[in-house]
């Protein structure tokens, strides 16, 4: 089984949307269960994971609906407002859908760095573990000390790393020592699983496999094929490439490993993170 466990979808029309501006204008469309259809089937990818693009309640329903009416769809990423009175009767109705598999607040968009570290938060995550929910963790290296903490202080709490914690590697720049040392001491909290997804736009122009290779060894060094999985983070990623060469660079990236290593970064390490049947 192959997995894309990161992508999107949207519809301009919905105004949910507020971070596609004009910066961005060649995302700025819709995209749609169709539009990512053809992809898949010519890849013979056999599911995906849907993940939240807007900070609304709205946006769970949107998801929801797709999964209904798409098959490829294996698990959804809802949102919710950790720190709302209505937090937790919002959970129990997000573990009340099957397809629905965790929750993903956009760290990376506040400004206080241990904001996940509150006490209201982590109550709120304290019980995602009992409702079968898991973590995306939309995160940059600033917030990887924090991280470790709730890794720690929360260890039943299944935990993704998304987008390998966005190292700041803009224009050929290296990996800093901050994200070497934050992501190896993540690795070693076992509930810390982590995707390779988001590199290319993190990279930007001029991106390849070569260039992009001190960061997917790192996290193959630290987490090990066995928590690392892949995913497009389309249709983001059409800012810098395309679909199909995001996945040909994934499977060079790859190409020295084991056929078992290969099929756990490319399915098996996000079938079993999710629980996809």
């Amino acid at each position: 089984m192959i997995i894309d466990a990161h992508h999107h979808l949207w519809k301009i029309e919905h105004g949910i949307y507020d971070w596609i501006g004009d910066e961005i204008s060649g995302i700025k469309r819709d995209y749609q269960p169709e539009h990512l259809q053809p992809y898949l089937s010519h890849l013979k990818i056999d599911k995906t994971i849907l993940v939240q693009a807007a900070e609304t309640l709205k946006e769970n329903e949107l998801m929801l609906d797709a999964a209904e009416n798409n098959s490829f769809i294996g698990g959804v990423v809802a949102w919710v407002d950790l720190l709302s009175d209505t937090c937790a009767s919002e959970l129990d109705f997000l573990a009340s859908k099957p397809i629905i598999k965790g929750i993903r607040p956009v760290l990376q968009g506040i400004d206080d760095t241990n904001w996940i570290l509150r006490d209201d938060v982590m109550r709120n995550l304290s019980s995602l573990p009992r409702l079968n929910l898991r973590f995306d963790a939309l995160i940059q290296p600033r917030h990887l000390n924090a991280m470790e903490t709730l890794a720690r202080q929360i260890p039943d709490l299944s935990v993704v790393i998304d987008h390998g914690a966005k190292p700041i590697i803009k224009n050929g720049q290296a990996p800093d020592q901050q994200w070497l040392e934050g992501i190896a001491k993540l690795a070693e909290y076992p509930n810390i699983y982590c995707k390779i997804s988001g590199l290319i736009t993190e990279y930007g122009a001029g991106w390849s496999a070569k260039a992009l290779q001190p960061v997917t060894h790192h996290l193959l060094d630290t987490f090990s094929p066995k928590r690392i999985m892949w995913g497009s983070d389309w249709p983001v990623l059409e800012l810098d490439g395309s679909y199909t060469q995001w996945f040909s660079c994934i499977l060079e990236l790859i190409t020295d490993l084991s056929a078992q290593e290969q099929k756990r970064i490319l399915g098996e390490t996000a079938r079993e993170f999710y629980a996809i049947e």
